[in-house]
């Protein structure tokens, strides 16, 4: 049966967003092109029908994984007061249900070190939706120049990033939740108002 450009689309669309959860449960490295199909109910057969190669796929899901993560920030902030809102996503993105659920969660803290070990078109789809993470955690800060909002976003996904890793990485429990409170407070304190001359986060610097 031969399937229209819909379907195939659709398929398509299907098989990157079941491997971006099952990426984001693994890791880069923790599946393979079978795996990855199954995710999508489909047979490794086709795989080639929609992907050049494994690596392909690994960056659109990826790339989709950060497109969610990012909607998501829009979202929970679009109706908060400017006060609010760098607040509003700290306390979500730092939260128990973010840290026990990474299926659905943030990309970040599951592939980032997969992928800094990963081949460069890899590298560069995570580099490319990185950029556009912290251009909408700096549009939350309104009241900083352009250069000091971008710089505070970057360390700021930065620290978040490290907290989940190390409270997803010793179990949930009290050292686990004590490392997300530690988080909130170095986010929304010492990181927002920084000592000294702003230093510049060049967009795509090494």
């Amino acid at each position: 049966m031969r399937y229209g450009d819909n379907h195939r689309r659709r398929t398509h669309r299907r098989i990157v967003e079941n491997a971006s959860y099952g990426l984001r449960q693994k890791g880069a490295k923790g599946l393979s092109v079978i795996d990855l199909m199954k995710l999508a109910g489909l047979t490794h057969g086709g795989f080639y029908n929609h992907f050049e190669s494994r690596e392909a796929l690994v960056g659109e899901a990826i790339a989709f994984a950060m497109d969610q993560t990012t909607e998501r920030w829009k979202k929970l902030t679009n109706d908060k007061a400017n006060g609010e809102r760098f607040e509003t996503l700290i306390v979500d993105y730092l939260s128990p249900r973010h840290r026990d659920n990474p299926k659905h969660g943030c990309a970040l803290p599951t592939l980032a070190v997969d992928v800094a070990r990963s081949s460069s078109s890899e590298q560069q789809a995570l580099a490319s939706k990185l950029e556009k993470m912290i251009d909408v955690f700096a549009e939350l800060l309104p009241d900083e120049p352009p250069r000091q909002a971008r710089q505070i976003a970057t360390g700021a996904i930065a620290t978040m990033v490290g907290s989940i890793v190390l409270s997803r990485a010793v179990g949930a429990g009290r050292l686990s939740d004590g490392i997300l409170v530690a988080g909130r407070m170095t986010v929304g304190g010492r990181i927002r108002k920084p000592r000294g001359k702003a230093t510049r986060v060049m967009r795509g610097d090494k």
